[in-house]
């Protein structure tokens, strides 16, 4: 197996960046969970396979979307599920999609106000979230109960929300 090449790496990067972004828009589209993340695993690959075709300086996300839109419909037919959505309303959500600086001006308020947390709301989010434990495993990392960890991950997520939607009503106002 050889590396990929300079142009494959960026982007490989280019996704890596836009993840979160286009698992949304997966979300969107996909039947279910586990559904999503199988797509969105095909179309890393596609992805990296149609390297070659992407223009630096072009919008990555529309390009990807295309992509991760086809993998929806291939998967779907391998499946055999019945597509809830026609090709029409699938088109018209993947152009009505949020761009990759809607949700990047998300990600950066979110990322903000994460650090704004009190310590222990803070440990207790990254924890979840950054290294995917549950609630049990956080509990006993803390030696807490269970449910006082989804009552602190409630309060924090509660207190995120509200500082999101503060920060990006303040950056409005700004512009």
């Amino acid at each position: 197996m050889t590396a990929p090449d300079s142009h494959t790496l960026r982007v490989q990067q280019h996704f890596v960046r836009h993840q979160t972004s286009l698992k949304a828009f997966v979300l969107a589209l996909a039947p279910g969970f586990a559904d999503a993340e199988d797509v969105l695993q095909e179309a890393f690959l596609t992805i990296t396979e149609k390297a070659g075709k992407f223009e630096e300086g072009t919008n990555f996300f529309a390009w990807a979307c295309a992509i991760v839109r086809f993998k929806v419909l291939e998967h779907q037919r391998r499946s055999r599920k019945t597509m809830a959505l026609s090709d029409d309303v699938l088109a018209a959500l993947e152009a009505s999609a949020p761009t990759a600086v809607f949700f990047e001006q998300r990600l950066a308020a979110l990322d903000g106000c994460v650090e704004k947390l009190p310590v222990r709301a803070r440990e207790i989010v990254k924890l979840r979230y950054h290294g995917e434990h549950g609630a049990e495993a956080i509990a006993r990392r803390l030696d807490w109960t269970a449910n006082s960890v989804s009552v602190a991950l409630s309060r924090a997520r509660e207190t995120l929300r509200d500082c999101v939607q503060r920060t990006l009503q303040h950056e409005e106002a700004a512009a």
